[in-house]
């Protein structure tokens, strides 16, 4: 189901900077986890396992970097 309005009526969080705060928790929680993953493939000595779950990792980092950004620059009002 889609809609042209903003979400969150049913937990009562409506609030686009909560939604971008969220993405960046999410980002950075899944960089985090992904420290596991590479860990355990390296342990199994699986190269092309780990080079993906770092890959992955860089990505999250810097979705969390520019949502810090963006977050950072509507906060301050910029």
């Amino acid at each position: 189901m889609t809609s042209s309005a903003e979400t969150g009526g049913a937990i009562g969080t409506a609030d686009k900077d909560y939604n971008l705060i969220w993405y960046v928790e999410a980002c950075l929680s899944n960089a985090l986890r992904l420290e596991t993953y590479i860990e355990d493939a390296e342990r199994a000595k699986d190269t092309e396992v780990a080079d993906l779950f770092r890959k992955a990792q860089a990505d999250s980092r810097k979705g969390a970097e520019l949502g810090k950004d963006l977050l950072r620059a509507r906060l301050s009002g910029g």
